[in-house]
């Protein structure tokens, strides 16, 4: 097996596994970071829906850290604004630090991987290599949202520390998983977190809760350059050790 996989072998499943295990690698195959959308709000209760499915994610001592923001309408607007006027307004130098730690460093293959998302997202939306500027503009798109007519933000307890953010990451995988189900696309932002002080004033957030990221979502725009990349995964043989005595 090679090294990287397109998404097509992870959906394409034999026939002799269960459906129900053929349907999930579909969804996750299918499931992509959107960053282009069209501004036709999602229903409130295909939201509830997929949220009440993500309910289900497990976590340390069924503790459920996760609580969820999630605006429409003229609420994504004037979140949207906050961050965009924030982002172009003020120094990196100046911004308040993230709730979590962010990555010290990448390194090897999660460099490597890191490098050729990168790659693929600048040729798909036709920046040149070594061109700051639309790069730079690129990464404002963060602040706009991609577009998109729904943003969430996911925070976590700040006693429960570290096991409180793992048990959101797997809460955050479910739902864009759910909602890929349900025909809603979505980008899990970390660029919103790294914006806390923004987004725990506008939603004046106690100081409890640490913000573990963000997301964008609703329909993608299949027709955006933005989306018509999609990244590759490791084989089983690339990532797994086997002990067996």
């Amino acid at each position: 097996m090679s090294k990287s996989l397109e998404r097509a072998h992870f959906a394409e499943r034999p026939n002799k596994e269960p459906e129900e295990a053929r349907l999930l690698a579909k969804l996750l195959a299918r499931r992509y970071s959107c960053r282009g959308f069209k501004p036709t709000p999602v229903p409130r209760d295909v939201i509830e829906s997929f949220l009440s499915i993500a309910q289900l994610s497990a976590s340390w001592c069924n503790s459920q850290a996760w609580e969820v923001i999630v605006t429409e309408g003229e609420g994504t607007k004037r979140f949207s604004k906050a961050l965009y006027d924030y982002a172009v307004n003020t120094p990196p130098s100046d911004h308040a630090p993230t709730d979590f730690p962010m990555p010290a460093k990448y390194v090897g293959r999660y460099q490597e991987r890191r490098r050729e998302c990168g790659w693929q997202l600048y040729e798909a939306v036709g920046i040149a290599q070594g061109d700051r500027a639309a790069s730079g503009k690129q990464v404002l798109e963060n602040f706009k949202l991609f577009g998109a007519p729904h943003a969430m933000v996911i925070t976590s307890n700040r006693d429960l520390g570290v096991y409180g953010a793992v048990d959101c990451g797997g809460y955050v995988a479910n739902v864009m998983t759910a909602a890929q189900a349900y025909g809603v696309d979505t980008i899990a932002q970390a660029a919103i977190a790294m914006q806390a002080e923004v987004v725990r004033k506008f939603f004046n957030l106690p100081d409890d809760r640490m913000i573990v990221c963000g997301m964008s979502f609703g329909y993608g725009d299949t027709n955006h350059p933005a989306n018509k990349f999609r990244t590759r995964r490791d084989g089983v043989d690339e990532i797994v050790k086997w002990v067996s005595e």
